[in-house]
């Protein structure tokens, strides 16, 4: 086992109180810019070199630095939170980290901030116990991620140099029934869309229901149109170019199990989706595309009863190979108009992003997957993706390199809810992990 540089868990701690106590969450663009800048002062502070990349949105932070060997790994983050909800329903501010029993809990401990200052440590440790990295890093962190990443690609390709590297590894992913993160070689894509329905304008009195059309029967008729009861997505073409697991894939999925008992436990669900279980439960996450409601409203909302003047529903599809966020719109809005819906609006989000995949077999995967031996005692099970997004394939597309990803959270971290938390030990693993990676891809391009 290489390990000469370890961690400090000190340090981590104190990385964590700051990054924790600064909200950053979608729309607020004051705090989004202070995380920005205090993840730059921490770049710094570890010896990266630094550019801080304004958007529309968020600010985008690049922190890199070469190594011994010329080979680079980029390593790609958000700091963007959810909201933290009701406070009432936290044990503790959200926002001012707390630790029980060896288990953090803080907004952004276990998705996003979490990784991204376990990272950092790593190098660090990697530097003070060398003077150098094995190889080069670039670390990406961005505060958009949780509203589709609009603003990376432009900017990866206005600064193509800064982002160029041999592979991308990325935090994020589920676990296994034993506990252990899966490695994955690839991410789902990401399309948003609003589908709005306006009648008048000004609200109706509900007496007019016999005679004035509802804009929100209107947009539930639409829904109905979309998706079955049986979860089949009705978009003509929807299905037509995926294509099925290679042989590879299959063999691995046949023997993979989903950490059920936890899930079932944090989530208080009886079963899954119908009554999925081992390996078809697993089969499901990583082969099916989603089409899912997250939003439903009217204007207005509440008293007295009346017929609203408009409705508006937003759906988000996670993407699998072959599937692509425009044609996935245009599929949707092609589809309304000849069940006779015209009048039903569909307006795309900004940002959304094509799916990412790299061979299960390629050899960036199997280094990441194999050096899990030494933090975790086995290698990571391999899968080519899993049931989350990330924006990966802008550095698959634009380097051509292969993109990994390492699961952090687990079942009861409540990532969107209250009481985010995670096992300080999972955060050490996964940093120290990243050092086994750099050290293993450095030894790998010098024997070469």
């Amino acid at each position: 086992m290489t390990e000469p540089a370890v961690i400090s868990t000190d340090q981590l701690i104190c990385d964590l109180d700051h990054l924790i106590s600064l909200p950053g969450s979608p729309g607020q663009a004051d705090d989004l810019r202070a995380v920005a800048a205090r993840i730059a002062a921490m770049m710094r502070s570890r010896g990266l070199h630094v550019e801080v990349r304004p958007t529309s949105g968020a600010p985008i932070v690049i922190g890199w630095r070469g190594g011994r060997q010329p080979y680079t790994v980029l390593l790609y983050h958000h700091y963007d939170t959810p909201s933290p909800g009701p406070w009432r329903a936290w044990r503790h501010d959200p926002f001012q980290l707390a630790e029980r029993d060896g288990i953090v809990y803080g907004r952004g401990v276990a998705d996003g901030k979490g990784p991204l200052a376990a990272h950092l440590n790593a190098i660090a440790a990697l530097i003070d116990a060398e003077g150098e990295l094995p190889c080069g890093v670039v670390v990406v962190a961005e505060g958009d991620y949780l509203t589709g990443s609009p603003y990376l690609g432009a900017l990866i390709a206005d600064r193509r140099a800064l982002f160029k590297a041999d592979a991308c590894l990325a935090s994020g992913g589920d676990r296994d029934a034993g506990g252990q993160p899966f490695c994955y070689s690839g991410a789902k894509g990401l399309v948003q869309v609003l589908l709005r329905v306006q009648q008048s304008q000004n609200p109706l009195p509900a007496g007019l229901a016999a005679s004035i059309p509802n804009p929100l029967w209107r947009l539930i008729w639409a829904l109905n149109q979309i998706k079955t009861d049986q979860e089949e997505v009705l978009i003509g073409g929807f299905y037509d170019a995926i294509e099925g697991p290679t042989t590879a894939e299959n063999r691995i999925l046949r023997t993979v199990f989903a950490d059920e008992t936890g899930r079932r436990n944090a989530w208080n669900v009886d079963q899954f989706l119908f009554g999925l279980t081992g390996a078809p439960l697993v089969r499901s996450e990583v082969t099916l595309p989603t089409c899912n409601i997250n939003l439903l409203q009217t204007e207005p909302m509440g008293d007295p009863p009346l017929i609203p003047r408009s409705a508006l529903a937003r759906l988000d599809f996670q993407l699998v190979p072959r599937q692509f966020p425009q044609i996935v719109v245009e599929a949707l809005q092609a589809h309304l108009a000849a069940k006779g819906l015209s009048d039903i609006l569909v307006e795309r989000l900004p940002g959304g992003y094509p799916p990412a995949q790299s061979r299960i077999d390629d050899s960036f995967v199997q280094l990441v997957s194999d050096v899990g031996r030494y933090i975790h005692g086995a290698p990571l099970t391999i899968l080519p993706r899993g049931p989350f997004n990330l924006p990966l394939f802008y550095f698959a597309e634009a380097f051509g390199i292969p993109v990994a990803s390492i699961g952090v959270a687990r079942p009861s971290s409540a990532i969107l809810g209250a009481n985010e938390n995670i096992p300080l030990p999972d955060l050490v693993r996964h940093g120290q992990h990243l050092i086994e990676v750099l050290y293993a891809c450095a030894a790998a391009h010098a024997s070469a």
